[in-house]
């Protein structure tokens, strides 16, 4: 009788420890706060966006209602600190889709904090809430928005074509004075010597020959080739719309715009360092160990890949964007202190098969853009003194001109 009192506790005990884990589980709520959300935004952009999408299936599973799908919250915690762990222990859901996706493993995120996962849970819920919104397609053709102000060549062709306008003028108005005289000498009484002369035929030797003739000839040759040498000055050193062919034929049209994968996932360097860096083939090899074939190009581009995996040899990307060794530049001043977007000089990259140097990347056009663009200082105590003190002899916003952005020493050191 003990015995059998002692198995019935011990079965009681279990079961009451099963029944607190699972309410454990399940007790963890999404958190709804405007504030979280928008730090599970962060997370989710930086970790989860290059294989998962919220309302369609990448290379992992739409998440968009992954809280209903899941045992619980708290498993979905452990799955995305340890996945692997979670598919040891044998869990029938996580075999589930170990099988389902080819066996292939998610990025364990050990570093994760309870918190982090449900910020991103809570963004994720958010953003599946949100309804569909249709977007109009860019028409064929249609003009893309100029790189960058300052191109010095619209302004010679205005000057040019403003000359010639001002020269055509002045014959006609020679014309019209040439006339009038005429008239007015017709009235006096002339030699037959100066009749001559006031009424002397028109030919076409004797306005070749004539010093107004060749006046504005020589003129038109001067502008013309004044134009073409200042043009030819103002483009050494630019690459503006350089394409070259790479050893690979990525896609930033379906990398980064049909599957919305994030700029800084492959790109690392720019968020915390002076270069974006190229991404090695390992950095491919994410999602390529399970994608063997490509959206355009088939199963041909990704063998590249693997054979450079294998073989342990780079591939040799060639370089685009070039900056002179004089000038200074650093992209996490940019991306992260400053919060630019990479379109903001690398153009519609979401839009590109192949890949070319959208902006002029000359000294004019990083000039015009410091002294056009607003510092970020929202939520930046460093730039408080500076808005009061802004703030108090002017009344625009604090652009970057403001606070050294056309130093000589900032970009050449």
């Amino acid at each position: 009788m003990i015995r059998t009192l002692k198995n019935g506790l011990g079965r009681a005990t279990l079961l009451l420890a099963f029944v607190l884990f699972s309410a454990a589980g399940h007790s963890q709520e999404i958190p709804t706060d405007a504030a979280v959300i928008k730090e599970g935004e962060s997370l989710f952009n930086a970790n989860c966006k290059s294989c998962h999408a919220v309302k369609r299936k990448l290379v992992g599973p739409a998440l968009a209602g992954v809280e209903g799908r899941a045992p619980s919250i708290k498993w979905i915690i452990e799955w995305v600190k340890n996945p692997a762990k979670v598919i040891a222990s044998g869990d029938a859901y996580a075999v589930k889709i170990y099988e389902e996706y080819q066996k292939a493993q998610m990025t364990a995120f050990t570093g994760f904090k309870d918190d982090q996962v449900l910020a991103i849970l809570a963004y994720v819920k958010s953003e599946a809430e949100k309804p569909e919104q249709t977007v109009a397609a860019a028409q064929p053709g249609a003009a893309v928005p100029a790189a960058g102000a300052g191109i010095p060549e619209g302004y010679l062709n205005l000057i040019l074509v403003g000359m010639i306008i001002i020269l055509v003028l002045l014959v006609v108005i020679l014309g019209f004075i040439l006339t009038t005289l005429k008239k007015f000498l017709d009235q006096r009484s002339l030699t037959d010597e100066d009749k001559e002369v006031v009424h002397s035929p028109f030919t076409i030797s004797g306005t070749l020959q004539s010093p107004a003739f060749l006046f504005i000839v020589c003129f038109i040759v001067a502008a013309v080739g004044f134009k073409t040498v200042i043009d030819g000055l103002y483009t050494i050193g630019v690459q503006q719309n350089y394409e070259p062919k790479q050893p690979i034929a990525f896609s930033h049209k379906v990398h980064a715009g049909q599957y919305e994968i994030e700029c800084k996932y492959c790109h690392t360097g720019a968020a915390k360092g002076k270069s974006a860096n190229i991404p090695s083939a390992n950095v491919c090899m994410n999602c390529h160990t399970q994608i063997k074939s490509g959206t355009v190009t088939g199963e041909g581009e990704i063998a590249k890949i693997y054979a450079a995996v294998q073989n342990n040899k780079p591939i040799e990307w060639v370089r685009i964007h070039n900056l002179p060794d004089l000038a200074y530049f650093n992209h996490a001043q940019h991306v992260t202190v400053g919060n630019i977007q990479c379109q903001t000089c690398h153009g519609p990259i979401e839009q590109m098969d192949v890949v070319k140097q959208y902006s002029l990347l000359t000294m004019g056009w990083c000039i015009d853009c410091h002294r056009k663009t607003d510092v970020n200082t929202k939520g930046n105590a460093y730039y408080d003194k500076l808005v009061e003190l802004h703030g108090k002899t002017s009344k625009t916003n604090l652009k970057v001109e403001d606070i050294g952005g056309l130093e000589c020493a900032k970009c050449h050191y």
